[in-house]
């Protein structure tokens, strides 16, 4: 029987005998965060071993459980929401039909923002890019004839976070399922915020004080809850480079255990909850590796710097979604390449959930065809590739290996440059992550406008294949029907309660309790989330942004 082949014993003979290039050309050669990639890897670009690991052991290089997809497919969580509260139901309910695993809700921009659907500033973005939801009735609607507690819902909110939660839980109270069952996460990254996204109620510091209100109500209340999901989804979306999405990220959950920790939390009361966002982008092994960072980093601060003994703790569990950004409205057919190739990144960097973009989301709000097709990306991936036949199957890559070791350094190194700054909170203060991501945002576009970097169909290979597609009108009635139930809902009510509500939340929130009981309380008396805002700032002031160029 012959010997099996040798690997080359000389990879610098190797590199000097067989590799035809030039320094010139090498440049080329880099992932999207600008790290050099070498033109071979071995196995002197490997590591420390134990770091790399086995799959649902520490430091969860390879996957956060032993069985990962052989034992469970990730969670297909298609993100759904447009129009009022029926039209999302009806959207659901198509979504679950077609074999969806659990439900994720968008809120409309008025929504994300603390105001009502009848404030001057909504006008005209009423149920565009998100289902508006102004009170509890539209939560209840929402959610019609969908068991709460049989379904995991995921809610993507972060500045009225506390207010979704304490709409959806009452919601829930009053179908007879109490807190205790309900399954699901809502967003609540504030941090991120600030940092990308610029949807903001209240100054950094009580919006920080509501995000550990809510951690201390969920570790006792709803231990199937995780009240926050750390997200670097939108620090990408808003230009970031990988190395930074990890970094920032990373960064903000760790400002979160430390608000919880000066509560006087027990870390493993709470870390077990907390889960994470990350986008899948296009640049298919950087965001492998990506993942695989993520989480050993995560492992490593939760065991050995805030001393978490529980292994639920150590473990960061993640939902991804494909990059938005990525998606293009010229020749908008293949973004259904990109997705897939996306989706797949997220797979095989060992994601827990995903949900995949439709092709259409560049032109407007997908249409059901196009959320159809998504789904069914993930599902061929996962029912015909075989990538879910073996655990990890890159682990041990050389490449990927090398450059999950990268992927690392770099974010320790932004840490280093955050701490120096007075920690994350100090660091957005003086605006440094902003000003990073908007120079990273900046080469990024200076790439595309010289070829440097090639988008297909945008600045190359853009001859023909325009094509004429359908998309999703919202239309303009809509708007108005939500305006005028929500007047309904006003005239329906017991002010009287409503006003005494609001007027604990004011007296709590100029003390120190949580906040999470008054909230609840409000929303038992239909206030509404423009009013529960105004309220808290009555107490809390508004912010205002530094710009940064």
């Amino acid at each position: 029987m012959a010997a099996p082949p040798r690997a080359h014993a000389d990879p610098e003979r190797w590199r000097r005998e067989s590799y035809e290039s030039s320094p010139e050309r090498d440049a080329l050669f880099e992932t999207m965060s600008g790290e050099p990639i070498a033109p071979l890897y071995t196995a002197d670009d490997l590591g420390d071993p134990e770091a790399i690991g086995l799959p649902g052991e520490y430091p969860f290089t390879r996957g956060v459980y032993p069985s990962m997809y052989r034992g469970r497919l990730w969670t297909m969580r298609q993100f759904a929401g447009f129009g009022t509260a029926e039209e999302t139901n009806e959207r659901f309910r198509y979504l679950l039909e077609h074999g969806q695993g659990g439900l994720s809700t968008a809120f409309d921009m008025p929504s994300l923002m603390g105001h009502d659907s009848d404030h001057a500033r909504s006008l005209g973005e009423v149920g565009r890019e998100g289902v508006a939801i102004d009170t509890l009735d539209d939560m209840e609607t929402l959610f019609q004839g969908i068991p709460l507690g049989e379904i995991s819902t995921s809610m993507t909110i972060n500045a009225p976070a506390a207010i979704m939660l304490a709409f959806y839980v009452v919601a829930a109270e009053r179908k007879g399922v109490p807190p205790e069952q309900l399954a699901g996460t809502i967003q609540t990254d504030i941090l991120k915020e600030y940092i990308a996204q610029k949807e903001w109620c209240f100054p950094v510091d009580p919006a920080m004080r509501l995000v550990g209100d809510m951690i201390e109500f969920c570790s006792k209340r709803m231990p199937r809850w995780h009240p926050v999901s750390i997200s670097g989804y939108h620090i990408r979306e808003a230009g970031s480079t990988a190395q930074q999405e990890l970094a920032f990220t990373l960064k903000d959950g760790l400002t979160y255990v430390e608000e919880a920790v000066e509560r006087g939390l027990d870390v493993d009361d709470f870390a077990p909850r907390l889960s994470f966002f990350f986008n899948a982008h296009i640049d298919f092994f950087e965001e492998i590796a990506k993942y695989r960072a993520a989480r050993r980093i995560w492992a490593r601060e939760l065991k050995e710097t805030f001393g978490a003994k529980n292994p639920k703790s150590w473990l960061m569990r993640t939902h991804s979604q494909t990059a938005g950004v990525s998606l293009t409205a010229q020749q908008p057919l293949n973004n259904v390449i990109r997705t897939a190739i996306e989706a797949l990144s997220a797979v095989l960097g060992g994601t827990q959930s995903l949900h995949t973009n439709s092709y259409d989301e560049a032109l407007a709000l997908p249409t059901e065809d196009a959320v159809r097709l998504a789904l069914r990306t993930q599902q061929i991936i996962a029912e015909e590739t075989g990538v879910a036949n073996t655990i990890d199957p890159l682990g041990g890559s050389y490449f990927v290996e090398a450059l999950t070791d990268k992927m690392e350094e770099a974010a320790y190194g932004y840490f280093a440059k955050i701490d120096e700054l007075g920690g994350m909170v100090e660091a957005i203060k003086v605006n440094y992550p902003q000003r990073e991501i908007a120079d990273a945002a900046f080469r990024y576009q200076q790439e595309l406008d010289s070829g440097q970097r090639i988008m297909v169909g945008v600045n190359g290979y853009t001859e023909g294949d325009e094509e004429n597609i359908p998309i999703l009108r919202i239309d303009p009635a809509l708007e108005r029907k939500q305006i005028d139930r929500l007047a309904w809902v006003k005239a329906s009510r017991d002010s009287e309660r409503v006003e005494a509500s609001l007027a604990a939340l004011r007296q709590a929130a100029a003390g120190r309790v949580n906040l999470m009981e008054p909230l609840l309380e409000c929303a038992r008396a239909r206030a509404s989330e423009g009013e529960i805002i105004s309220a808290m700032q009555d107490v809390f002031g508004t912010y205002t942004e530094t710009p940064v160029f």
